[in-house]
């Protein structure tokens, strides 16, 4: 049951929701709003204090972000603590469910296959010792990164980016590294807005509110993020970044159109956009245009070698928009001075030799035959993929709901990734999961997994409502 609380903000001066926001944090901490008590919901406590409901969900975010709210969709917002938390608030996926998966197909994120990258690193490795010497002990430069620059435009070559060159590429720890990176170089002011898709890679939200931005999330249809939602959302925030997934929409696999991101490109020049493309699920090569091809001027294309080479290397890369290769790579020696020396030699050595490009396409295959299987098994449910992609996005069918769909999974023994751990604290999210290939398994035990889910689906709960 929902607390009974009405704050007065009439006399404080300034944006309401940071009035709000004031009263929030008194209210929990004088022991007015109880630990573990229910919130209004926006639209209610929006209403009854005559404000928008923008204004309540920004000042429940802002005390979510503190730790003095918990919020879950589907349930609603909870008083969690008495006094803020220092630090991050959420932790990664990974972080999130370490060590439950012993003895489970946990399919809550992709994991590559083995197919070969164990001996290439050994042999790679071997062949590096050799070149170890003085250099290996003081700082890394920036410099010193100009052939492995030239490596990953010769690795992109595949992709439809537009003409780039080695001075528009930043070397980055990964793809969470880069996004960080990205930000760095396009936030400006004392709370910049950052646009998501409604439903969209957690990464994007960690790497914002790191940054101290506020988060907006933007409506998706088929095709990812909706034209008219965007130029609503440009017109009302001034925002300053977007982040978008157009190929492999993570989590729903939606693929947009050449017709499509030519819009979105033109409301991003009209408002002055940043674009980040995290295209990290892009294999091999595409038909269309990336949104760098369309828009070279404000569009930083970012990747990295998680999905396609090895997750433990911790490399990836950025491509950043003509002219700002400089900023970029500035913004990375400011954070890390350049990549480890060993790093860098390794990668270099296995693009060089043409062993990273080979794995890339056994990975791409592997993933396709095992994504095969399971829409063989679950293709009669409303299942979206895409050839090559390791996830999907499955619909629950009438009856369901996320969260007792996953318990009833995980009792027997499958681990699922939920759609709202994808979608904002406010956000809107359907009675839907994301399932990972988990290519690190036996073929046996991915298709018992997915035997198990087959069974569950057309079994809802008797007493559950529709």
């Amino acid at each position: 049951m929902h607390t009974i609380w009405l704050p007065q903000l009439q006399d404080d001066a300034g944006p309401k929701y940071l009035a709000l926001t004031r009263a929030l944090r008194d209210a929990i901490r004088q022991g007015d709003l109880a630990q573990g008590a229910q919130l209004p919901t926006v639209r209610d406590l929006a209403f009854r204090l005559g404000v928008t409901p923008g204004t309540v969900s920004r000042a429940y975010q802002i005390t979510t972000q503190e730790g003095l709210l918990e919020a879950t969709v589907g349930r609603g917002t909870f008083v969690a603590a008495r006094s803020p938390r220092l630090g991050p608030t959420e932790p990664l996926f990974h972080d999130r469910y370490a060590g439950l998966s012993v003895g489970r197909v946990d399919m809550r994120s992709p994991s590559l296959p083995e197919v070969g990258q164990s001996q290439m690193l050994s042999e790679a490795m071997a062949r590096i010792a050799d070149e170890i010497g003085r250099d290996w002990i003081d700082y890394t430069h920036q410099s010193d990164e100009a052939e492995l620059r030239e490596l990953v435009v010769d690795w992109l070559k595949l992709r439809v980016l537009g003409p780039i060159s080695p001075d528009d590429i930043m070397l980055t720890h990964g793809g969470q590294s880069g996004i960080g990176l990205i930000l760095d170089c396009c936030l400006r002011g004392d709370r910049p807005v950052v646009l998501i898709e409604d439903l969209a890679y957690p990464g994007f939200r960690y790497a914002a509110r790191a940054s101290r931005a506020e988060v907006v999330g933007i409506e998706l249809d088929g095709e990812g993020i909706c034209p008219d939602a965007l130029e609503a959302a440009c017109r009302r925030y001034g925002a300053q970044v977007l982040c978008l997934t157009p190929v492999a929409q993570n989590p729903t696999t939606a693929r947009m159109s050449p017709e499509r991101m030519a819009q979105i490109v033109a409301i991003a020049r009209r408002y002055d956009l940043q674009i980040i493309e995290d295209e990290c699920y892009s294999y091999v090569e595409a038909e269309s245009p990336a949104l760098r091809a369309l828009a070279p001027e404000r569009v930083w294309h970012a990747g990295s070698l998680s999905k396609t080479v090895s997750a433990a290397l911790r490399f990836g890369y950025v491509v950043c928009p003509t002219g700002m290769g400089g900023a970029g790579r500035l913004a990375a020696q400011h954070r890390f001075f350049a990549l480890s020396r060993p790093v860098s030699a390794l990668v270099s050595d296995i693009f060089r030799s043409g062993a990273a490009a080979a794995l890339r396409g056994k990975v791409y295959t592997e993933f396709s035959e095992l994504l095969q299987v399971m829409v063989s098994r679950l293709g009669a449910y409303d299942l979206s993929w895409q050839t090559g992609i390791p996830f999907a996005w499955l619909k629950l069918p009438l009856g369901w709901r996320t969260y007792a769909f996953m318990r009833m999974a995980e009792e027997r023994g499958v681990l699922l990734r939920a759609a709202d751990q994808y979608a904002m604290i406010d956000g809107r999210a359907p009675h839907a999961v994301r399932l990972a290939i988990p290519a690190n398994i036996a073929r046996q035990d991915f298709e018992a997994g997915l035997a198990e889910l087959a069974y569950l689906l057309p079994r809802p709960p008797s007493d559950m409502a529709v």
